[in-house]
């Protein structure tokens, strides 16, 4: 199992000096964007400890499946925050997403520092708006909306916090975001004011993928939104797959280990549950042992 560092800066080398003496690293208390006292002695090169996109491309290309799960701070509560961090204790969670398309409860700071103490599985925002920033968290999946034409999720609102992700000792990730009809309208098209990619034009999506990755993007998301009555199809999971090697996250409307594994054998490397663990949090060692078996598909 990886460990990850909390807080490395993206930026950071992928080889780092430090003096000759013992340097240990324990999960979860790296919280700087530097390093501090490493002693005297004569430099050496030592292999920096692995960040959150560099673990994403090793298991991209170790073939190992990986699963997420998508908090949202104003569906949460103390109890389910506990059952999920000791499942990601026993490894079932690789990741925790952290975020929403509307955020207002007062009590986020508490939830995130919580979900920080009882575990040291990377917490990644996934923000609906610059105002979800929060440092506590360890990476930030910067959203670029790429299958809509709002400019403001496009460019805009990145431009507004850039400064602060920039200040902030958060891991950026540039990610193309693709929403995805997913059979009825969901809170992120209403809030973010754009149409999803229809789900019988899988070659809409693999062209707007393809694009994104030109732009330099490092990842792509499809997601059917919060609640979708289906999933991202299969067809559109391949088609974006056959046109992009940059890792493939999947989200929306996976609420069964059936559509689980079709949508990781069409070549997602990383699916994304949320809102049927809030109802249903059991069923999350299940869903687990489908996405280590890779594509098993239970019945």
């Amino acid at each position: 199992m990886l460990t990850y560092p909390a807080k490395l800066r993206t930026n950071l080398p992928l080889k780092i000096i430090a003096a000759k003496s013992e340097f240990s690293y324990r999960p979860g208390l790296v919280r700087s964007n530097r390093l501090t006292n490493c002693g005297g002695g004569i430099a050496e090169l030592i292999d920096v400890l692995p960040m959150i996109f560099t673990s994403l491309q090793q298991a991209q290309l170790e073939g190992r499946k990986q699963l997420a799960v998508l908090i949202d701070p104003d569906r949460t509560n103390r109890d389910l925050i506990q059952q999920m961090a000791g499942y990601a204790e026993r490894g079932l969670i690789d990741y925790f997403f952290w975020g929403g398309s509307l955020v207002q409860n007062a009590q986020v700071d508490y939830y995130l520092s919580l979900l920080k103490a009882l575990t040291d599985r990377p917490v990644l925002l996934f923000p609906g708006s610059q105002y979800q920033l929060n440092d506590k968290a360890d990476g930030l999946l910067l959203l670029s909306l790429i299958s809509g034409r709002n400019p403001e999720l496009l460019i805009g609102q990145h431009v507004q916090c850039a400064a602060r992700i920039k200040q902030s000792n958060l891991e950026v990730i540039p990610t193309g975001y693709m929403l995805v009809d997913g059979g009825a309208p969901t809170s992120v098209s209403y809030m973010s004011n754009t149409q999803p990619i229809p789900a019988n034009k899988p070659g809409i999506a693999a062209a707007t993928a393809l694009a994104g990755s030109y732009l330099g993007l490092k990842t792509i998301y499809l997601d059917a939104g919060s609640g979708a009555p289906n999933a991202v199809s299969p067809a559109v999971v391949e088609a974006v797959r056959s046109e992009i090697e940059l890792p493939l996250i999947v989200g929306g409307g996976i609420r069964d280990v059936e559509t689980a594994a079709k949508t990781l054998k069409a070549g997602a490397d990383l699916i994304v549950v949320g809102n049927s663990l809030e109802r249903h949090p059991n069923w999350l060692p299940a869903l687990a042992n489908v996405v280590r078996s890779g594509s098993k598909i239970i019945a």
